[in-house]
């Protein structure tokens, strides 16, 4: 998130730290709290269940209207118990037996998740039905007539004003019921809505200092601004089209990959002009890209209402809010039908980590000085992120939990979104949200009196939730603390996300980058920080988000060629040292942070083909300009350029994953750090890979080891010309293992691996070679489509054939084409040439497609001139 730049301090450990925020309250009743779990775990004989109900839990009972749509605190005595075995069977201890020692905490924090999950089952119906908040609250159609309710526990009265009754609301009180929620029918006039669909609304309200004030809907389903006017206030828009109007959606969700690729895209930034985008051009203009690049997931920023673009949708306004920037909330539901009808899962980028700060349009508007029970937020500091200016809502209020919760379902079920991302789990999980906490990874970082129960209990429910309404959901987390548990189910006593984001890597990669030359990078360090991950937690992993592209820092391509990338990427001559390097070591980033850090992959929308500058919100400071807020596709569109290069790698790489599945693969072995020649050396399933970093050596029969024995070859090359390489490996050898040391015994073997073979490993290039199956290429006895090509020839996927990532391997020994001498060719020459067209191949025969790029070969444009620009211009 945008906030957590600002936020994140450089440090030497693993994970960033948080800089400082005095806070001398803060955990107090969190430290009552934790020595009530204490007391559990010690006095379990002798009633402490119900002492821990008694001091923890408030009791709920259920309130009618009409149906049961709420349920409060009271003083009652609590009747909900939990057993036995939900507190001691405790999986995750047995995954990793260091947490043992803080069963206590476990104990506690399972038993305030089960309690809750019964309160709602008691009173409610159950989380689901608890989780249909929506249908009740905000504006709904009910019995001939419109009902809206507000829960606004401190207004002494209250009004719905709008459109349609002349913003005058003294002939449409509301009534408030003994739970604080307000409530109004307003019949139907004429067989019409009272209140026509796409009209503006608001909640009108006296508080206790008798003063009347105007506030947005707390489940206002869309909210506008007048754009002529210069910082004019948002307006709730009743948001109910007739059918006619509504989108209704054609295609299903597809099925969950095996392992995410993902495209981290924001829909306002995504034109090539300097304005705000459309929901309907990303979808038919950017969506395609997506595709083609064989991505098979799409993450959307800023769908939630914000008020101040700058903050990159990570101030929210208005929860249940399609941001209106982009259009309608029918226009989403377009884009995402669309999505899905190209095979593209999309991920919502959820905040509920924090609100914005905005009185005036934004739920911070109904905290007019009442309790935290009364209120979204927790009061005083507690209730307030200093480094953010936002609203910390609080986790342990049944009505923020029903809003929570339903907001979430709402996402899912309106819009048909796919899963979240999570963004600010950490803030979530800690009472000092992370600041002035540099983790190390001790343990007691992470259960002690700092951490925020309620917040983990909330995200406990939440993730059940989702996998409750949507099994095949995928659920990210933001968080850089390194919480263990918070990518284990909550049935093993873990928070339930199915990946967190490897967020130490891009700070290891801008750390090399901006400090050390290439003969300081370690090979060691580089492999220990790509796999320093939990067991049995997956990681999603990048080299660079949003984050490391907005102002004030510089992406990697930025990094690494500078204002070189303003005059230097044009194809028509040669290559300068600083972009030759920029280019080789950006393929090499990506793909090595791919494969080696995660079981996922994210990549920011135009960081894929090098996009040359950082993202700059219009504000003040910068005249409210759009220039730097798009996206520069003529540089990938333009054949003449550098940029297509590292896109033709970035669809490869993910091609690669389509083909082999390597990413979703347990077996991860590094078996080479070569200091002194810059190499790693590593396994993902069957795949090798082969990265050598050094400048200038190019090393030829660098032995490498792998496991299974048999005859390899070239599944991806960096250096191919098509990628802006060099063309020095070739394709078309076949490498034969050999047996090493005895069998059974590692520490004989080459690198603790069985067998060995030889390659080419060129300067700053990575090669990936795959077991050829020699029985299925025995059996079939002609030519062998390898990698990806099949879904290169499929034209939705590749608009140019001269761009495909994958050669045809010749199964014809007799004849072998001399690969790395021909000249280019279509896909479709070479295969009449072959005599051959295969529909399906069993053996994934993997290698890239030597084209020779050059200037010769376009019809002699003119190289556009591209503005020549220092990067603090």
């Amino acid at each position: 998130m945008l906030g957590s730049l600002s936020l994140l301090a450089a440090t030497p450990f693993a994970f960033r730290s948080f800089s400082p925020s005095p806070n001398n309250n803060r955990f107090l009743s969190s430290a009552i709290n934790h020595q009530i779990a204490k007391q559990l775990a010690t006095e379990s004989g002798r009633g402490s269940q119900k002492l821990l109900r008694r001091h923890v839990f408030p009791v709920y009972r259920r309130v009618s209207y009409g149906s049961p749509i709420s349920a409060v605190m009271t003083d009652d005595s609590l009747t909900v118990t939990t057993s036995e075995e939900d507190t001691q069977n405790i999986g995750i201890l047995d995954i990793d037996s260091a947490l043992r020692q803080f069963k206590d905490h476990f104990q506690y924090r399972i038993k305030k998740y089960v309690d809750q999950k019964n309160l709602f089952e008691n009173y409610e119906g159950g989380l689901e039905e608890f989780a249909k908040g929506y249908l009740r609250f905000g504006f709904n159609r009910e019995e001939d007539g419109i009902v809206y309710r507000e829960w606004a526990p401190p207004a002494q009265e209250a009004q719905v004003v709008g459109d349609f009754n002349g913003w005058d609301g003294s002939n449409h009180k509301m009534e408030k019921n003994e739970f604080g929620v307000w409530s109004i029918k307003i019949p139907d006039s004429e067989g019409n809505p009272a209140i026509p669909h796409n009209s503006r609304v608001k909640f009108r309200f006296k508080h206790g200092d008798g003063v009347w004030v105007d506030r947005m809907p707390a489940w206002i389903k869309y909210a506008t601004v007048d754009p002529t006017r210069f910082g004019a206030p948002y307006d709730g828009v009743h948001w109910d089209p007739p059918p006619s109007e509504r989108y209704e959606f054609k295609y299903p969700r597809p099925p969950k990959p095996k392992a995410p690729r993902i495209y981290e895209a924001h829909v306002g930034m995504s034109s090539s002009e300097p304005r705000i985008n459309s929901y309907r051009e990303f979808a038919d203009d950017v969506l395609p890209r997506i595709q083609a690049n064989n991505y098979n997931t799409v993450q959307l920023m800023a769908v939630m209402e914000h008020s101040y673009y700058a903050s990159f949708g990570y101030h929210v306004t208005n929860f249940f809010s399609v941001s209106s920037r982009s259009g309608t909330p029918e226009d989403l539901k377009y884009l995402i039908d669309k999505a899905h009808s190209l095979g593209l899962r999309v991920l919502m980028d959820v905040v509920h980590s924090h609100a914005s700060n905005n009185v005036t349009d934004g739920l911070n508007g109904f905290d007019v000085g009442q309790s935290s029970q009364e209120s979204y937020f927790h009061t005083g500091e507690r209730g307030y992120h200093k480094l953010w200016d936002s609203r910390l809502f609080n986790y342990g209020n049944w009505e923020v939990l029903r809003f929570l919760l339903s907001n979430l379902r709402w996402w899912l079920e309106e819009f048909k979104f796919d899963g979240f991302r999570f963004d600010g789990v950490t803030s979530m999980l800690y009472h000092h949200h992370g600041i002035n906490m540099p983790f190390t990874g001790d343990y007691n970082e992470y259960f002690s009196d700092a951490t925020d129960v309620d917040a983990v209990v909330y995200l406990m429910l939440a993730n059940s939730l989702i996998n409750s309404i949507l099994p095949d959901a995928t659920v990210i987390a933001e968080d850089v603390s390194g919480m263990p548990g918070l990518g284990r189910p909550v049935s093993e006593g873990g928070i339930g996300f199915d990946y967190r984001l490897a967020m130490a890597i891009p700070d290891k990669w801008i750390d090399y980058l901006k400090n050390k030359n290439d003969e300081e990078w370690s090979m060691t360090d580089l492999s220990c920080s790509l796999t320093n991950r939990r067991y049995t937690e997956k990681c999603i992993s990048y080299a660079e988000s949003h984050d490391q592209s907005i102002v004030g820092d510089k992406t990697i391509a930025f990094f690494l060629m500078d204002k070189e990338m303003y005059s230097g990427m044009s194809c028509l001559t040669d290559a300068s040292p600083t972009i030759d390097r920029g280019i080789a070591l950006h393929k090499m980033i990506h793909f090595i942070t791919m494969a080696l850090g995660g079981e996922g992959y994210l990549n920011f929308m135009g960081n894929e083909f090098g996009h040359p500058e950082w993202i700059d919100f219009p504000r003040e400071g910068n005249g409210w300009s759009y220039e730097k807020c798009r996206r520069q596709w003529t540089l990938v569109d333009t054949d003449h350029l550098r940029y297509k290069f590292m896109n033709a790698f970035d669809r490869a790489m993910n091609a690669l994953d389509d083909k082999f599945s390597f990413l979703s693969l347990t077996k991860q072995i590094v078996s080479c750090t070569d200091e002194e020649n810059k190499v790693i050396v590593f396994e993902r399933g069957d795949l090798v890979f082969v990265f050598n970093f050094h400048s200038e050596n190019t090393y030829d029969g660098y032995k490498v080891g792998c496991d299974l024995p048999g005859k390899y070859r070239v599944a991806l090359d960096s250096d191919a010309w098509e990628f802006g390489g060099h063309g020095r490996v070739g394709h078309d050898v076949d490498h034969f293992t050999s047996p090493e040391g005895i069998p059974g015994v590692p520490e004989t073997n080459f690198n603790n691996r069985p067998n060995s073979f030889k390659v080419l490993s060129p300067a700053r290039t990575c090669v990936v070679y795959y077991k050829v199956d020699e029985s299925v290429e025995e059996t079939n006895g002609i030519n062998v489509i390898s990698v990806s090509e099949t879904l290169e020839m499929d034209a939705s996927k590749q608009k140019n054939a001269e761009e495909s990532a994958i050669l045809v391997d010749h199964g014809d020994k007799e004849n072998p084409q001399e690969t790395n001498d021909r000249d280019t060719a279509s896909f479709d020459e070479e295969l009449q040439k072959d005599g051959a067209k295969q529909e399906s191949i069993e053996e994934p025969a993997a290698s890239v497609l030597d084209k020779k790029i050059v200037g010769s070969k376009l019809d002699e444009p003119q190289v556009e001139e591209m503005e020549e620009r220092t990067p603090d211009d």
